[in-house]
């Protein structure tokens, strides 16, 4: 009987602790939480090329916003709409680690301050309008339906895509 409450104590605990950190990390003003949502984005898709590419899919993720279309109305809604922003896929291998990431990264640190000035409308656009991009080591079927607009490190960007 006490190995019984042993074992379900040591499997209980790993999860109510999860879960706390989760939801104090989630406990924030709806700002924060747009701020904090679009700095994991842009940090998650392309810390690799730097504060320009991070710049590069926030601005897409604000002309989606600003188009208002199927997207969605809000940060979040654009961002953690299902098969968007691959590092919030459920299976991708990269979600772990822009779910844990804290300030302490000096990349996620500086996707913070260019997620305030994009929700300041404070950070110009270097994509001239895309709402659509891709690595470029890939070919995705809907590319040749848009005006590519500028490569910027490892992504190719696109406005009007069908």
């Amino acid at each position: 009987m006490k190995r019984h409450k042993t074992l379900k104590l040591l499997l209980i605990l790993p999860i109510s602790w999860w879960v706390y950190r989760m939801a104090n990390k989630y406990i924030l003003t709806s700002e924060d939480r747009e701020v904090d949502l679009l700095a994991r984005t842009a940090w998650g898709e392309a810390r690799g090329d730097g504060r320009w590419g991070m710049q590069a899919v926030m601005n897409v993720v604000m002309n989606r916003v600003n188009a208002g279309k199927w997207w969605g109305r809000t940060v979040e809604e654009v961002v953690l709409k299902p098969y968007q922003f691959s590092c919030w896929n459920e299976n991708d291998p990269n979600r772990r680690q822009v779910l844990d990431v804290t300030e302490d990264d000096p990349q996620f640190k500086q996707a913070v301050a260019l997620a305030k000035l994009a929700l300041k409308d404070n950070l110009p656009d270097t994509t001239d309008g895309a709402t659509h991009y891709h690595a470029a080591y890939t070919s995705p079927g809907w590319a040749s339906s848009g005006q590519q607009t500028v490569q910027i490190g490892n992504h190719i960007f696109y406005k009007g895509v069908a």
